[in-house]
């Protein structure tokens, strides 16, 4: 169904409003004006973010025409975003990949050639690189958008069959500092609770996520709930004001990097002023210190906090916070009924990002708001299978199926009982983590890579550095994907895949909830679904490395149709062998009971019965987690039997402050910060493509403090250069009393080379995640011109 602009603007006034008055608009008759003409609707979930709205693609001869959300879901209520709302334009797009094109050189054009030819290549170069190089020198790159069928099926490849852990994906950019932080302070991955606890939270604490414009259904729910209940209170912790700050009580408005000081000072107010919860602390809590976890005590992280006065934050912050806005949000957050904290990329993409994922952890374990209704420690998810694919299911290099470490020997043998391989055939060592294989690329470790379903030469920081690399002829590229994109503009071989609708597989999104998506429309031209092209991609690896543990791995999917059977044969084997008895056990969790489901199932889930009731809504209590009665040790509510801490306790962390990677200075002088904008996603290589969010948001700009603009002679729309030490770009000015006085905001999502930001961002990591430090950096600014006619860049 067309929309025009106006259509377009008249739907977010809509939406906006409704949200502001907590009217159910009938948003689905305005929006499907011929729902009554569909043969039928297809049940799924959302292609983007991680909230996991479930949806409804509407079919008529074969042809979508239209997508609406489900009403019964608890996700979403029926709701969706704009993005949400279009993004099945992208299904059967006149600029989608339909056939396997090839070159041998990257100086040549490519060529058209058959699925049987481009699979052979596939092998091919895979298999020499391995008899040439050893097993270490391939690597597969995939993302959280990928169908945890698939990630499953290619790393299981990778390591039982080509023995090398080098498997990553794009989540390495945006998650793993979650996961560290969840792992180190609750001993097992993914939050506790979930959204049913935003309609019972008395305190919302955002700080680094817009989740207005990022995860904007979540947001009208915490909008709904303080516009409902005027006593909520809302923090937002950000040094740019943004949508998200509309409904805060407070906004902490800070200088990057400073906030480890803001959340110390917290924990120092609250144990000054005794807000604490001894008996929680008492029963359930470990405190630790150093690289190393050695333990420490309550009175030596009282000791610890004390330096970080509010007076002493407040300083180091900068900003417009004071001492006074300290100890309120403090008490805000301790003394209510129930405190939920949300964060995202703005604490994961740090150089301390671990660090910062614990302190927001330490204030809910240090006042015993976590457990109960209403009270959560929640990291919102950027992509829709970050969490079920990657985090689950095994897709980085340090992690197995089933939240298993790589480095500890009886997880790996129960990976290789499970896949019928030899003891040792998965290497003892964690693979190259994503920052690490790109730099292997460029030193020409790494001579075959697949990447699937991502844009690293826009999505990589300092992506100029790593382009030099994927440039190469040396390496051997794959892109798998649904358009060309800037990476594609590197590959050797770029197969085409089916996208969403067109096949048939599982998303698991922020609040561990697992959703089916079945086939309901068929994919363009020849493109084929992964789990396909896997496969078949397999039969040939282990043919050319004469070597039948590769065979073996395929063996129980070999003869399996694509469309349902193939991909329910990987899940079967994923969650039955390999998820039973582990935190995320989804055994009850099948293809059959998933589809039942209005919203999928929250795991532990570890038997039908109980998959079918909704699964866990909150883990660790007993009564309502079946892994919490069935682990307990003794009569206390609450088993926190995390497989990380062998002492079943929560870890308070006492984590001081330290500065980013890289701060201004005289040649340097603003912070350079980066997002995403409402009408886009990630590297909008789907959401360009469509016309009512392109023309909503042609292309990126740079937010800039008036105070900053005014300095430098800066008007809006000026061309403004921004220069870092790794790289420039020149980008429209939006002034905008935003980003904090000193910063510049830019989007990351246009793909025109001048404009794309990660050709300044810097690629220093956290230590402990490997996640890189993207939202912080040193930049220069000047203008350049006056305004100047831009347009729209997308690689076709």
């Amino acid at each position: 169904m067309a929309q025009t602009r106006r259509d377009f603007l008249k739907m977010t006034a809509a939406l906006s409003a409704a949200s502001f008055v907590g009217v159910q608009l009938p948003l689905q008759e305005q929006q499907l004006a011929h729902a009554k003409d569909a043969e039928a609707w297809h049940r799924g979930t959302c292609r983007l973010c991680g909230v996991g709205c479930r949806v409804e693609l509407g079919v008529k001869d074969g042809v979508p025409f239209a997508l609406r959300g489900v009403a019964d879901s608890r996700t979403n209520y029926g709701y969706l975003c704009m993005k949400g709302m279009h993004f099945w334009k992208c299904i059967g797009h006149k600029e989608r990949l339909k056939k396997p094109l090839y070159r041998a050189k990257k100086s040549d054009p490519f060529k058209e050639i058959s699925w049987d030819k481009a699979l052979d290549i596939a092998a091919s170069r895979f298999a020499d690189a391995v008899k040439q190089n050893g097993a270490n020198s391939v690597a597969y790159y995939g993302s959280g958008q990928c169908l945890t069928e698939e990630t499953y099926l290619f790393q299981k490849i990778m390591r039982g069959g080509l023995q090398t852990n080098n498997v990553e994906g794009n989540p390495r950019l945006c998650m793993a500092s979650a996961v560290g932080g969840y792992l180190s302070s609750f001993g097992a991955d993914e939050p506790i609770g979930g959204y049913s606890d935003l309609e019972k939270a008395h305190c919302f604490f955002i700080i680094g996520s817009n989740t207005a414009e990022a995860h904007p259904v979540l947001f009208r729910r915490i909008m709904r709930r303080k516009l409902d209940n005027p006593e909520v209170k809302v923090i937002n912790a950000d040094p740019r004001v943004s949508q998200t700050s509309r409904i805060a009580d407070k906004h902490l408005q800070f200088k990057p990097g400073t906030d480890l000081s803001l959340l110390n000072a917290m924990a120092n107010v609250i144990i000054e002023e005794k807000l604490h919860d001894q008996a929680f602390l008492a029963n359930y809590v470990a405190f630790k210190q150093g690289k190393e976890g050695q333990n420490a005590s309550f009175e030596e992280f009282a000791k610890f906090v004390a330096p970080y006065t509010p007076e002493a934050a407040a300083k180091t912050c900068g900003g417009n916070i004071t001492a006074e806005d300290i100890r309120q949000v403090a008490r805000w957050f301790a003394t209510s009924k129930g405190t939920v904290s949300l964060w995202c990329m703005g604490i994961n993409q740090r150089k301390q990002g671990v660090w910062a994922n614990n302190l927001i952890h330490n204030l809910h374990i240090l006042t015993g708001q976590l457990m109960k209704e209403g009270a959560d420690s929640l990291s919102l998810t950027g992509q829709p299978n970050a969490c079920g694919g990657v985090r689950e299911a095994g897709g980085l290099c340090h992690i197995l199926p089933g939240h298993r470490p790589v480095e500890k020997e009886k997880m790996r043998n129960q990976v290789e009982e499970a896949w019928g391989v030899p003891l040792g055939r998965i290497p003892a060592e964690p693979g190259m983590h994503t920052m690490s294989m790109f730099t292997g690329i460029n030193e020409g470790k790494i001579k075959a890579i697949w990447i699937n379903c991502t844009s690293p030469a826009q999505s990589l920081p300092n992506c100029n550095l790593y382009n030099k690399g994927l440039a190469s002829d040396d390496c051997f590229i794959i892109c798998s994907d649904i358009f060309k994109t800037r990476t594609t503009e590197f590959a050797h071989l770029i197969l085409p895949t089916a996208f969403h609708f067109e096949k048939t597989g599982v998303y698991g999104c922020t609040e561990r909830r697992s959703q089916l998506t079945r086939k309901a429309v068929n994919a363009p031209g020849e493109a084929k679904p992964e789990v396909w092209i896997a496969r078949e991609w397999a039969k040939r690896l282990a043919a050319k490395l004469n070597d039948p543990v590769i065979a073996q791995c395929i063996k129980p999917f070999e003869g399996l149709e694509e469309d349902f059977a193939l991909p329910q044969a990987i899940w079967n084997e994923y969650v039955q062998k390999l998820t039973k008895g582990r935190d995320n056990d989804l055994r009850g969790a099948s293809y059959a009971v998933l589809a039942r489901m209005a919203d999928g199932v929250q795991w532990p889930a570890a038997t039908e019965e109980f998959a079918l009731t909704g699964g866990t809504v909150k883990k660790f209590v007993k009564g309502m987690d079946p892994m919490a009665d069935s682990e307990s040790k003794n009569d206390l509510p609450y088993q926190f039997y995390g497989p990380a801490h062998e002492d079943r306790k929560l870890w308070i962390w006492l984590r001081p402050q330290a500065d980013p990677s890289e701060i201004p200075d005289a040649e340097y002088p603003f912070y350079l910060s980066t997002g995403r904008i409402i009408d886009h996603w990630h590297t909008m290589s789907m959401t360009g493509r469509i016309p009512e969010l392109l023309r909503a948001n042609p292309y990126a700009f740079v937010e800039i403090n008036p105070k900053d603009a005014e300095k430098l002679g800066i008007k809006p729309g000026d061309m403004i250069e921004i220069v870092s030490r790794r790289g420039t770009n020149t980008l429209p000015a939006k002034v905008y009393e935003g980003p904090i006085e000193g910063t510049v905001f830019a989007y990351w999502h246009d793909q025109e080379a001048n404009r794309m930001i990660n050709k300044v961002t810097k690629d220093d990591y956290d230590p402990g995640s490997k996640e890189p430090e993207f939202k912080i950096c040193a930049v220069k600014i000047k203008r350049v011109s006056g305004p100047q006619p831009l347009t729209p860049f997308l690689v076709s």
